[in-house]
């Protein structure tokens, strides 16, 4: 039971801090009335238009998540690097051919979807 002491004392102890925090912007915090403006939404300084839901070509949002997908799809391109440096050198049981194709493919669907928001429009900022 001694070894799970630090353990606990560190959740503890952050428990405390952001309960303290918490109550800290609580108690100080300065409190507006809201209004029409306040209520409305904000998008970098655009005018809103449409619904998300209904219209594909809504703005920021969809591109902030493009830009997700393709940010974490450019990620998995340096595991593949290192399974095909290790093909290369002959380390893996994998040949080169084979990873070869498998960055094909992944490239292909990443360069497919490229084309298909661009074809739709998402990637126009006016």
């Amino acid at each position: 039971m001694q070894e799970y002491l630090p353990l606990a004392s560190f959740l503890f102890l952050g428990a405390f801090m952001a309960g303290a925090a918490m109550l800290t912007a609580k108690l100080i915090a300065f409190e507006s009335k809201p209004n029409r403006f306040k209520n409305e939404t904000y998008e970098c300084g655009v005018e809103t238009f449409g619904d998300a839901r209904i219209q594909f070509k809504v703005g920021y949002y969809i591109f902030a998540l493009l830009f997700l997908v393709f940010d974490i799809e450019a990620l998995f391109l340096f595991p593949c690097a290192a399974v095909f440096r290790k093909a290369i050198a002959g380390v893996s049981g994998l040949t080169t051919a084979i990873v070869m194709a498998d960055l094909g493919l992944f490239i292909f669907i990443l360069g497919s979807g490229l084309i298909y928001a661009w074809r739709k429009g998402v990637l126009k900022w006016g």
